[in-house]
């Protein structure tokens, strides 16, 4: 196995790192979507409460997400600068960081989601329905943690195809579980609702072990034990411990929990129109990860590539790259979208709601395209940020970013009760304000001689 992990980022390896890392993330895009539809036939209720369940959920993910954005940077820089032996430690480092969060997440949830529930929903029941499924869902968020820190090692070492396998297998575990737990089927009971919570914790289980397994085939486990100098301790000090870590990835931990809360905020005030409103809202999440998926991959790759770029010192060509990174992604996000636009009304109709629901999505997902647009320019600046390791740019941004979008939903919600569609305009909004600091901050250089002292090291 080689141990030269540096990158050029050219165009060849620059798909050959982002289109594996889009099929990983798709595959469990699909299975929320599979969800939704078996959910779907319940009833709108049930499509409406996974809604808000689900972005609870993906709140508490967005920590795992930005410790391990975080840490893949650092492992990037680690092999960009060639210092192999650095590689183990950090990733035993955020593995045990990944175990004390995602404990502490379900710990957490278990204590205070019904009564923040209560609080913030208008229907009693609903609240107690939804609570009742997150304290059962949560406790597959040490195990997402767990499978984060190895798609982190993955990618930060180069070898972003290898994703593909753990998610296919865990995604195909899901949706054969939500058939036979949400409806009772193979000799299994009917829990319903909670039946997609059971299903979904057991198939990151699953999906964990695969992801370790993986690791170990492909000998990235034996690798690290023969080039690296791999602790089985907790340890703080050093360039390669706990604070090295959270310098990096404790803003980040922080910008995704604010925007995931900012949109959990707005599914609250959406679920006070009905659960018309929230069903739609709640395919329209669905729709934006799916494209979506692209997106973030090209933004993991901006993250992975810019990091290595400056491991090496090749401060110059870090421009060129995010900008053959935006374009890329735009291109591919862009295609995406013509074809939601061309035939809206056979994608939505997947979902089993009847004409109503049709009518009342159709201007909303035509918004939403736009939406992704912009987002797919914003993630790839935003994480070339990230990359050079000023990830309090990207929180600084964030608050500002979230601030503006959390006060329009409420304006065009709550205070005029204009239809959703105004509410997901917010969209536009809210990743125009990210991209400007972002493209302006790498624009201007001043994270040349930020990055120059680690790189030295």
């Amino acid at each position: 196995m080689k141990t030269d992990l540096r990158l050029h980022g050219g165009h060849r390896q620059i798909l050959g790192m982002a289109l594996p890392i889009a099929g990983s993330l798709l595959v469990p895009q699909l299975n929320f979507i599979t969800n939704n539809i078996f959910l779907g036939g319940l009833g709108q209720r049930e499509l409406a409460l996974a809604g808000i369940t689900g972005v609870y959920y993906l709140l508490f993910a967005a920590l795992g997400q930005g410790l391990h954005s975080g840490v893949q940077s650092l492992l990037s820089r680690r092999a960009g600068e060639d210092r192999i032996s650095s590689i183990g430690t950090l990733y035993r480092q955020g593995l045990w960081l990944s175990a004390l969060l995602g404990l502490a997440g379900a710990l957490l949830t278990v204590a205070v989601a019904p009564a923040l529930l209560r609080w913030a929903m208008a229907d009693a029941a609903d609240a107690a329905t939804a609570a009742h499924f997150l304290q059962i869902r949560i406790w597959g968020l040490p195990l997402l943690y767990a499978y984060q820190a190895q798609s982190a090692l993955l990618v930060g070492t180069n070898r972003s195809h290898l994703l593909v396998i753990g998610t296919a297998i865990e995604t195909l575990c899901n949706i054969v579980l939500d058939y036979a737990l949400i409806y009772g089927h193979f000799g299994l009971p009917a829990l319903g609702f909670d039946g997609a919570a059971v299903a979904s914790v057991l198939a990151e289980g699953l999906g964990l072990v695969v992801a370790v397994s993986v690791v170990r085939w492909c000998g990235l486990r034996a690798w690290l034990r023969q080039h690296a100098q791999v602790t089985t301790r907790l340890s703080w000090h050093g360039d390669d411990g706990v604070a090295a870590i959270l310098r990096q990835s404790g803003p980040l931990i922080l910008q995704f929990s604010a925007s995931l809360a900012g949109w959990e905020y707005f599914y609250v005030l959406v679920e006070h129109q009905g659960h018309l409103a929230l069903a739609v809202s709640n395919a329209m999440r669905n729709i934006f990860g799916v494209v979506g998926c692209l997106s973030w991959a090209f933004a993991s790759v901006a993250n992975t590539m810019v990091s290595n770029l400056v491991g090496q010192g090749r401060h110059s060509q870090v421009m060129a790259l995010t900008l053959r990174l935006a374009n890329w992604n735009l291109l591919l996000s862009g295609v995406l979208c013509l074809l939601l636009n061309v035939a809206p009304e056979t994608i939505l109709s997947v979902y089993g709601q009847g004409d109503a629901f049709v009518t009342a999505a159709t201007p909303v997902l035509r918004v939403v395209t736009v939406a992704m647009l912009l987002m797919a320019v914003t993630v790839v600046w935003m994480n070339a940020v990230t990359g050079t390791g000023n990830t309090r740019v990207n929180l600084y941004t964030e608050l500002v970013a979230i601030s503006a979008y959390c006060i329009h939903v409420w304006v065009v919600l709550e205070t005029w009760h204009l239809p959703i569609v105004w509410g997901w305009a917010g969209e536009w909004l809210y990743w125009i304000i990210l991209l400007v600091p972002s493209y302006f901050y790498m624009r201007s250089g001043r994270w040349i001689s930020r990055t120059a002292p680690e790189s030295s090291s």
